[in-house]
């Protein structure tokens, strides 16, 4: 449907929030942990779109390897989709590596999957379904 979020992983979640809330010239309207994954989150509207800063919870979070291996910057790009298991059915039958096959909860109320990075030119793809 369109570009729902950009991912950006960042070590010092609160240092980012200050540092975006000047660029964008707005303040975060959310922040949120996702406990399964071990991270925070903290959202700004950009238009249709929004900005997620990734925070680890822990040293353990898939945000922290993240971070341990590439350093901060942008972590994936998330399009929104109608309905998000036809969507993993059409791409696996495209030929895409679906890194999870059962959507998850993610944060914003959305159900979640990923697409391996391989796959999108070296890209994490977040594919994003709103919950009702």
């Amino acid at each position: 449907m369109h570009i729902d979020h950009i991912g950006i992983a960042v070590k010092n979640l609160e240092k980012a929030i200050q540092t975006y809330e000047k660029l964008l010239n707005t303040r975060c309207y959310k922040r949120e942990a996702v406990e399964g994954e071990k991270v925070d989150t903290a959202f700004f509207k950009t238009g249709e779109s929004k900005v997620e800063l990734l925070g680890a919870l822990s040293g353990d979070s898939v945000i922290q390897k993240y971070l341990d291996k590439r350093g901060e910057g942008i972590h994936h790009i998330a399009f929104e989709v109608e309905d998000i298991e036809s969507e993993i059915s059409r791409l696996t039958g495209e030929g895409f590596t679906v890194l999870n096959h059962k959507p998850k909860q993610g944060a914003d109320n959305k159900l979640v999957t990923f697409l391996h990075p391989k796959d999108g030119h070296g890209v994490l793809i977040e594919l994003c379904q709103s919950v009702v």
